[in-house]
């Protein structure tokens, strides 16, 4: 297993780590065997979230008596002080743990900056719980270029990671990555198999790592064969040949027709849908076989596909021309609303 630095922070990862999505489908047992196996493989860095359901509580239970042998982050979608103090709190008890590696403001769109970022915002209790060790580095996940252009143009000061998705198909963030980089700031790749949608996880995982900048990648796992895939792939990190560089812009054609990089540019929706998070929903539900957890985010929306009026506006905006109200009807149908 190779071992890099997240940006500024020092932390040593596993270049292919962990995602923790998948624990919500599975129980106490099965993550206690995906723990077994990232220990066993050294796949040290472990990411959850408040929002994922049982995903803390299952994995604090399988870190107990060796929380040491692994880097451990997690994330609210808190924006107030309040409430991201109180989050932290919950984390810790969740986690069994008195220490957070890395603590991070979920999906941080740009509405919420100045609220998170404001006098009694969600950073001031970030500050707060690392002065008091109770977290060791603060970070942020995004999904469109605009909102990690500002964490990294005009916050990396106080944010020392971001995620955000990065894959075969969405590179749109590629440049801002790469300046996060120069400026010290670790970059983690979420989604790296496109949410599911990429079945040649080896290109998939070689190509983020050969991208230059791209620190770790956290693919989901919710099984021991998953965990045992991707180490193998972590073994087979070398640069892509020209042949296998063609292959990815094939795929990237392919898949290109049909797939959101959530770049946001079909914004502003005559009717309020947030276009974006509509696909988002829909491809955990296709992909990752969360049908619960998807469809309670869906619903919590506060529009939904089948508001679609067809006007047309967000196929005129978007620079990879989908078919945006034929992909909404698709959301409807799948969802029912």
């Amino acid at each position: 297993m190779k071992y890099v630095e997240l940006g500024k922070t020092g932390l040593k990862c596993a270049e292919i780590s962990f995602g923790g999505i998948p624990i919500q489908r599975s129980d106490a047992a099965n993550t206690m065997a995906v723990v077994d196996a990232l220990e066993k493989h050294g796949m040290n860095y472990i990411d959850t979230a408040r929002g994922y359901t049982v995903s803390e509580e299952y994995l604090g239970a399988a870190l107990k008596g060796r929380r040491e042998k692994f880097i451990l982050a997690t994330k609210s979608m808190s924006r107030d002080y309040e409430s991201m103090k109180r989050d932290i709190g919950i984390s810790l008890g969740n986690l069994q743990t008195d220490y957070i590696d890395v603590y991070q403001l979920h999906n941080l769109p740009l509405k919420d900056f100045d609220k998170a970022f404001g006098p009694d915002g969600a950073v001031k209790a970030l500050l707060e719980a690392k002065a008091e060790g109770k977290i060791g580095h603060i970070g942020a996940t995004a999904h469109s270029v605009d909102a990690l252009k500002k964490l990294v143009e005009e916050h990396a000061d106080l944010i020392e990671t971001v995620m955000f998705p990065y894959n075969i198909v969405e590179n749109h963030g590629e440049a801002v990555l790469r300046e996060a980089r120069a400026k010290g700031i670790g970059t983690i790749c979420m989604k790296p198999l496109a949410g599911g949608n990429l079945d040649d996880w080896k290109l998939a995982l070689r190509y983020i790592a050969a991208s230059g900048v791209i620190d770790i990648s956290i693919p989901g796992m919710g099984s021991v064969e998953e965990v045992e895939r991707n180490a193998a792939a972590a073994e087979e990190l070398t640069p892509l040949t020209q042949e296998e560089l063609e292959r990815c812009a094939a795929i990237r054609k392919e898949l290109g027709n049909h797939f959101c990089r959530r770049c946001g540019y079909c914004a502003p929706c005559t009717v309020g849908i947030d276009i974006p998070s509509n696909f988002l929903m829909v491809n955990y539900l296709r992909k990752y076989h969360l049908a619960d957890w998807a469809k309670a985010r869906y619903t919590s929306l506060a529009h939904h596909a089948s508001e679609c009026i067809g006007c047309g506006k967000c196929e005129e905006r978007c620079p990879y021309e989908l078919p945006i109200r034929d992909m909404l009807k698709d959301v409807a149908k799948e969802f029912g609303c």
